[in-house]
């Protein structure tokens, strides 16, 4: 029976991680749009210089 349990656990972190790797996959792409494509000019001076450093256009 503990096995069973040792597997049921392993399996829903395994769960657990891909989740999380996903959501940050996603949030960190959200971001990158946003700060790349924003017309805001506090949005534009704060990711200028990366944008920049990374190839990203923004003028």
């Amino acid at each position: 029976m503990s096995s069973t349990v040792l597997t049921h656990a392993s399996s829903r972190s395994r769960g657990n991680r891909l989740l999380v790797t996903v959501g940050s996959i996603l949030m960190g792409m959200s971001l990158v749009y946003f700060a790349g494509f924003s017309h805001l000019d506090l949005v534009h001076n704060a990711a200028h210089d990366t944008r920049h450093s990374s190839g990203f256009p923004c003028h």
